[in-house]
């Protein structure tokens, strides 16, 4: 989505929405300190949801507990309609196929090239032959737009941006359902950024894709979110679109975007689309 005019996204339209993450109740707990205190949310079929929230509030903890990455106190998380403590491991294994991850800092193996980094979920989760995965790992590497001489490097070898795209290409590797980005466009530029927000929403909407996305970045809210849902006190306090996030009069969500930065960009994109605020 490479123009900011259409800032607001609407929600899908379907009168009755698939739910592809369900979390009811959720408890999260740190020794005495309580992250999660009964949080409630719904992530529905085809949308990209923003999930924002003051650092050290639990944004990326909710992501992996979602994951099964994190053991919860209380409470039932499903995705596509399935608990998913109550799956035998074979099962479970199924449906974690369904979705891919990118995780803030790439997380991609330092040792292994690009193209075998990619490789990696094919060769645990698919009988393929080797030259099937190599195709196969070109076609994620165009994908998300890195040239082809990039998939024999190292890691240490790319610029942060480069990083982030081939991680994405990982996320990729098994055509997934559900996408997860933790922070997608921390550590990069505006330019890079903005083109990272864009890649997303252009395979958000090719692959019919629905992402979870975990951020603090209020240009992306605005770009490519769908809707937004908020993080304070262990509780989801709000969940809808930008407009429904801009007319609230909850403290917190007033002070995130109302406040300097967010006035500013308010402003800018107002700016951009004629006089109009965002709706």
């Amino acid at each position: 989505m490479s123009d900011h005019a259409n800032a607001a996204r609407q929600p899908a339209t379907n009168s009755i929405k698939e739910i592809v993450i369900s979390v009811r109740g959720l408890v999260v707990q740190f020794g005495e300190h309580r992250v999660m205190d009964g949080l409630d949310l719904d992530v529905f079929r085809g949308e990209v949801l923003g999930f924002v929230g003051g650092s050290g509030q639990g944004k990326s903890v909710l992501m992996r507990a979602i994951l099964g990455l994190l053991r919860k106190r209380a409470g039932v998380i499903r995705l596509f309609g399935q608990d998913r403590d109550a799956l035998p491991p074979r099962q479970l294994r199924a449906l974690e196929q369904r979705w891919g991850v990118l995780f803030q800092n790439g997380a991609l193996f330092s040792s292994l090239t690009v193209r075998q980094n990619i490789q990696m979920p094919m060769r645990e989760n698919r009988n393929i032959s080797q030259r099937f995965m190599d195709d196969l790992a070109m076609l994620k590497l165009d994908l998300v737009g890195l040239p082809p001489d990039s998939a024999d490097k190292l890691p240490a070898e790319l610029s942060g941006g480069m990083v982030k795209r081939a991680a994405l290409a990982r996320a990729l590797a098994l055509d997934p359902e559900l996408l997860f980005l933790d922070e997608p466009t921390s550590g990069l530029d505006p330019i890079g950024a903005a083109e990272f927000d864009e890649l997303i929403g252009t395979l958000q909407k090719t692959l019919g894709l629905t992402v979870f996305m975990v951020t603090h970045d209020l240009d992306s809210l605005y770009s490519i979110c769908d809707r937004v849902a908020a993080l304070a006190g262990g509780k989801v306090i709000g969940a809808g679109s930008m407009q429904d996030m801009l007319a609230s009069d909850e403290p917190w969500l007033r002070a995130y975007f109302h406040g300097t930065r967010g006035s500013r960009l308010i402003g800018s994109l107002g700016r951009r689309m004629g006089g109009r605020e965002p709706a």
